[in-house]
């Protein structure tokens, strides 16, 4: 599989592209015309700073407004392709993209565009050059990629050739079986991009929103599949423009581009086996059965904060690490890890960020099977030394440079608990509380595209759609990722302020990392009563909060005369009833949730602006230092 991408995907300056693409693992790069006329080089220079960063360069592009032009524009235009094509031999390029015309002074025509283009051909043959021509979907005549190969077919001449773009064929809503059709040797190149189903101008969106393969909500699958069905084996390049790739940093934007490729075609190959392209050999994505555990990095006295919180919500002491100062807390199905070492990456976690979830583990059907595909889509493998006895558990690098553990019912990693913990008999009284319902992590909003793509691409899951969750200090942006039964839920959410909640946490903990977990209880009101027994007082809701909810849904007044009791918050939809409540703040904006569903598979969105308000009434003023907050 021949993987490229275009310059104008990532920041920097045209020397600095090619090192973060080739560091990527891109076969190839496409040169786009500024990033060449804003860099201080000559053509022939930047040409072998792409042959000597080991690229191949792909295509230049784009060429504008060639076709269906009057005298004497036509002749200016082909006077400016050759000038272009003087460029790309400068460059080591044989492929320039022709995009379909805009000019208002363009005449219409098929026949008129195809002799155009056999003329161009013919020129560009006699340099051994090719041209592949693109239809933008806001072309002035030609808009569909059909239009284009009809023009391509009658130019008749093997250097004119169809190059296709997913973002321009599916922003219009064309059939891509119609793409099933073309012979494969009249597609030069293959563009692929994603975007949001936004209600925006398409050159717009085209312009600002453009985003990798499986991070937006367009079917670049299908696309591929049908571009597969040709018997296409040529290059697969990413155009992406958009505005927060182009100002972050542009290695690991080019890394997320270089895995969006290998899990699109990854996909494309498990549905169409017989297509060409060859594609790496990876285990299918990966099923979870569910989260292991969650492990807190701290110190003594953190970490006797937390597990008294911990206490308060019915955890038992339950095990003692063999080798280490780590502590493992029970109740159901959950397992908690506190880990107090003075070395390690917990304990540089605690003394980045403070008291912090730095880690979950996942239980997979196949851990070594998740560790390869985890690895091949670019994760970052983690291992640190342990003593003799002590298993390895596999684990990669996840949101804010935390860990995501692996481990599964095979021998060895099956015997975990077993094998590094002294088992605590521990008879305290617990809450009711089953399992892990999900876990929220936290992190700017530009980060959410790589976090998303990272675990829908190693794990079998989906994405959600996207929500705006109102904080009083501002807008946070939210997406789920989930499996099919529902036992892998994160919620993700994107900052885009320090002034809201969770902008207020990724400050706070210097980086992006889990902001509170969700316990699953099948009676809420039971689970309520035995914190309180506790000592354990709930997050407390506005008492207007319970006014509205009342009038909202119609409930009955004793029935939410009990939700105020509780601090229990309250949600319906077409499915059920979903109830929560939540922890006090621990950590600069960490807290714990306990939800009972009754049949409802969402997350309380509408309840988010009443707790955000609540805690933000807790939280510490930013102007004071950490130990200024008594909670």
């Amino acid at each position: 599989m021949k993987t490229s991408i275009a310059t104008v995907s990532i920041s920097g300056d045209l020397g600095e592209k090619l090192a973060a693409i080739a560091a990527a693992g891109f076969y190839g790069v496409e040169i786009f015309e500024n990033d060449l006329l804003v860099y201080d080089e000559t053509p022939r220079t930047v040409g072998r700073m792409v042959r000597d960063a080991g690229l191949v360069l792909t295509l230049f592009q784009p060429f504008r407004d060639f076709e269906g032009m009057p005298a004497p524009l036509r002749q200016r235009a082909f006077d400016r392709a050759e000038r272009k094509f003087d460029i790309m031999q400068e460059l080591g390029t044989d492929l320039m993209l022709v995009c379909s015309s805009v000019s208002p002074a363009a005449l219409g025509g098929i026949d008129r565009i195809a002799a155009d283009f056999a003329e161009l051909g013919e020129r560009a043959a006699r340099r051994n050059l090719r041209v592949g021509y693109e239809a933008l979907a806001w072309g002035r005549y030609v808009s569909d990629h059909r239009d284009a190969w009809e023009a391509v077919r009658r130019a008749d001449h093997p250097a004119v050739g169809l190059i296709l773009d997913s973002f321009h064929t599916l922003t219009r809503n064309i059939d891509v079986a119609s793409i099933r059709s073309i012979p494969a040797d009249r597609i030069f190149i293959v563009q692929l991009a994603d975007a949001p189903r936004l209600n925006v101008d398409l050159l717009y969106l085209s312009r600002h929103f453009r985003s990798m393969p499986g991070e937006g909500d367009l079917p670049v699958g299908e696309f591929m599949r049908a571009i597969a069905a040709t018997g296409y084996d040529g290059v697969i390049s990413l155009e992406i423009f958009n505005d927060q790739f182009r100002a972050a940093a542009n290695r690991p934007v080019a890394r997320d581009g270089q895995r969006s490729l290998i899990n699109l075609m990854d996909s494309v190959h498990r549905l169409e086996p017989e297509a060409p392209m060859q594609v790496p050999a990876l285990p299918a994505p990966i099923a979870v059965q569910g989260v292991e555990f969650i492990e807190f990095a701290a110190d003594e006295t953190a970490g006797a904060h937390l597990e008294r919180l911990l206490r308060q919500l019915g955890f038992r002491h339950t095990g003692r690490h063999r080798h280490k100062h780590v502590d493992r807390f029970t109740q159901g199905g959950i397992n908690i890890v506190i880990n107090r070492e003075t070395t390690g990456l917990a304990h540089a976690s605690y003394i980045t960020r403070g008291l912090s979830a730095y880690a979950m583990g996942l239980k997979v059907d196949d851990v070594e099977a998740a560790m390869a595909r985890a690895t091949a889509l670019g994760a970052e493998a983690f291992t640190q030394p342990g003593g003799t006895g002590q298993l390895q558990v596999p684990a990669v690098r996840g949101v804010g440079g935390g860990l995501v553990y692996l481990v599964d019912d095979q021998p060895g990693l099956a015997r975990l608990w077993e094998v590094e913990f002294e088992s605590r008999d521990d008879a305290a009284p617990t809450a009711g509380l089953k399992s892990i319902d999900h876990v929220a992590q936290t992190m700017a909003y530009d980060e959410m595209p790589t976090w998303l793509l990272f675990y829908t691409s190693i794990f079998a899951a989906q994405k959600s759609g996207m929500l705006d969750i109102a904080d009083p200090s501002g807008i946070v942006h939210s997406q789920v990722v989930e499996n099919p039964n529902r036992t892998l839920r994160i919620t993700m959410n994107g900052a885009e302020n320090r002034s809201t909640v969770a902008g207020y946490f990724v400050a706070e903990a210097f980086g992006a990392g889990i902001q509170h977990v969700a316990f699953a209880t099948d009676d809420i009101f039971a689970t309520a009563a035995a914190l309180r027994t506790a000592g354990l007082a709930p997050l407390g809701i506005s008492a207007n909060y319970y006014d509205d909810v009342e009038a909202r849904f119609g409930l009955d007044p004793a029935f939410v005369q009990r939700l105020r009791d509780n601090q229990v918050l309250y949600d319906r939809d077409e499915d059920g009833e979903y109830l929560q409540l939540y922890s006090p703040i621990i950590s600069d904006a960490f807290f714990f949730e306990i939800v009972e569903r009754r049949g409802y598979q969402g997350y309380g969105a509408a309840n988010a602006i009443f707790r955000i308000a609540a805690q933000r009434r807790l939280l510490r003023p930013p102007s004071l230092p950490r130990d200024a907050n008594p909670r």
